[in-house]
């Protein structure tokens, strides 16, 4: 009986360990992704925040100097948060109310939408630093034609990527003319939205505005949501338009002779991924860099975890 009972037992672990290993093979390629490409890059990143280390020598313990130093004695650090912060808020709201706009717009249209579709997708396509230096001298204070068509109507004429004021403001324009790729995402989604519901709801007296309330918002509710935090994560890793922007707009291009420091004008365009590649490839201070890649990893997934808790008061019930 007894042995009847272990013979059961030990082929039963053997199922099991079977089952894991085949479990483990179809893993396998993630598993090995998610060592290679984020785990190891992460406790990497972790340790050379203890490190001196510029990337000659061997690194040598530094305890939490690296961390007092990012934190106290480095002047770019805090304007470098305040703009990522400011991006992830103004501009990811500015392109997700924007795309969800003009997306409702195209699927009520009933002659040409695919004209229209067509031209609001075509600026997405543009490589980004291609549509940066289009759009510095299309803002050009002293001659591009966008101050030139306001001064011509009265209005006077910021200077754009020369102002501190501006500089964000008219990077977020940039990134809302290449709303077409949130433009198509939320176009798929609203017309996934089934008719009857807004059938039930004219019945039912609702307005226009009830119906994009009640009807339309909790259906798309899951696609706002990937928006807003595909967007999150986009906007902490800014760096090639503001960097872009900041050469062109300032003069210096980093060619042979020239050396140029991130954030112009004044720091108003600079954000961490920057002062990553900054401290990292241009200072040789790793261990600094090291410390504003886990600030910036832990605000990304800070603000993640903060959307996906309150998903329900951002993008509203559907009850």
């Amino acid at each position: 009986m007894s042995d009847t009972l272990a013979g059961r037992q030990a082929a039963l672990r053997s199922k099991r360990v079977r089952n894991a290993l085949r479990t483990a093979a179809f893993m396998s390629p993630w598993l090995i992704g998610f060592s290679v490409f984020f785990a190891y890059p992460l406790v990497s990143t972790v340790y050379f925040s203890f490190m001196r280390y510029d990337g000659l020598n061997p690194p040598t313990w530094r305890g939490l100097e690296n961390w007092d130093y990012v934190f106290t004695d480095l002047p770019k650090f805090w304007p470098a948060m305040q703009n990522t912060l400011w991006l992830a808020v103004v501009m990811v709201a500015c392109r997700v109310v924007f795309g969800l706009g003009i997306g409702l717009l195209i699927t009520r249209i009933k002659t040409g939408a695919g004209v229209f579709r067509t031209l609001f997708y075509l600026p997405y396509l543009a490589p980004p630093v291609a549509a940066t230096l289009a759009f510095v001298f299309l803002l050009n204070p002293g001659t591009g034609p966008v101050n030139s068509l306001l001064e011509g109507i009265g209005i006077p004429a910021p200077s754009w990527f020369n102002d501190t004021a501006w500089a964000k403001p008219a990077l977020t324009v940039l990134a809302v003319w290449g709303v077409g790729d949130l433009m198509v995402i939320f176009m798929a989604a609203l017309l996934d939205v089934p008719k009857e519901q807004y059938e039930a709801a004219e019945l039912d007296g609702a307005s226009a505005w009830q119906r994009f309330r009640y009807v339309t918002l909790p259906n798309i509710s899951p696609i706002i949501l990937f928006a807003v935090v595909t967007g999150i994560i986009g906007a902490m890793q800014y760096y090639t338009q503001p960097i872009v922007a900041a050469k062109v707009a300032s003069g210096v291009m980093g060619g042979s002779g020239q050396t140029f420091e991130p954030g112009y004008p004044d720091d108003s365009t600079l954000t961490l991924p920057q002062l990553v590649y900054n401290l990292g490839f241009g200072r040789f201070d790793y261990g600094a860099a090291s410390v504003v890649a886990l600030v910036l990893f832990a605000l990304s997934m800070a603000f993640t975890a903060l959307l996906m808790r309150r998903r329900g008061g951002l993008i509203g019930s559907g009850d």
